[in-house]
């Protein structure tokens, strides 16, 4: 299983917009597309302008496939007028899950 989360600082006069989107393409990855375990975005709760992704796929070629549909690729290209500054992303390859019991 691949993990990816993501940090997005979004331009406060930009939000609204981004967050439209961005929930409409998470709405969309999660109903359409094989492979996805999981695709969430939120808003920070101490940063309302920053949005944290958090992705869960089976293996590589869900991520490559993702990557390359429709609306990523617009996403992709609206992205920069919405950023504050660099996103931070980061890859997990993790082997073994399991959930906590808190």
């Amino acid at each position: 299983m691949l993990v990816i989360h993501a940090s997005m600082p979004l331009k406060p006069e930009r939000r609204d917009e981004a967050l439209d989107q961005i929930a409409d393409l998470a709405e969309t990855v999660r109903e359409e597309e094989d492979g996805v375990l999981d695709y969430r975005a939120t808003t920070d709760v101490n940063d309302p302008n920053v949005v944290r992704f958090l992705e869960r796929y089976e293996d590589e070629q869900a991520l490559a496939t993702h990557s390359q549909t429709d609306h990523y690729q617009a996403f992709a290209e609206a992205l920069p007028g919405w950023l504050a500054g660099e996103p931070e992303v980061l890859r997990f390859d993790v082997d073994e899950m399991s959930e906590l019991d808190l």
